[in-house]
């Protein structure tokens, strides 16, 4: 909702037809325009260079094939198009570390910086695991 206040084109892809449906309600409350669909992340059904920014949150870590994801999630961005990763390594053992997540996105491009996102505003609560936004802009 953020980017879409913003002024951005914002398209969102979900499996959860649950999820697609409450950030279509979202936007609604928000009165911006995004368009959401239900689909699968490692298939975006979008035109190669056709988006000048990649964002997923809390989904690479999930998916069995990561590297192959970020492969087509790249080959969707412009020249000179940001790779935006929200990801961490969280308490439960589940999630991505930063370092492995930044190997993976060097994979595909050329830089992988790696910032931390420690500050409780952003989780509604102290954190004491990994939390991280791993951004590539080349």
């Amino acid at each position: 909702m953020l980017l879409a206040e913003a002024g951005y084109t914002v398209r969102g892809i979900d499996l959860s037809d649950a999820m697609v449906e409450a950030a279509k309600m979202k936007a609604r409350a928000a009165g911006v325009a995004a368009t959401f669909q239900q689909g699968d992340a490692t298939d975006l059904p979008y035109e190669p260079a056709s988006c000048d920014v990649v964002l997923a949150r809390h989904v690479l870590w999930a998916l069995p094939d990561p590297a192959s994801a970020l492969g087509h999630w790249v080959s969707l961005l412009r020249p000179h198009g940001r790779l935006v990763l929200i990801e961490g390594s969280w308490s439960t053992g589940a999630g991505l570390t930063a370092a492995d997540c930044a190997a993976l996105v060097l994979q595909h491009r050329l830089s992988a910086a790696i910032r931390p996102l420690r500050e409780p505003a952003f989780w509604g609560r102290a954190t004491d695991d990994e939390r991280y936004a791993v951004i590539s802009l080349h």
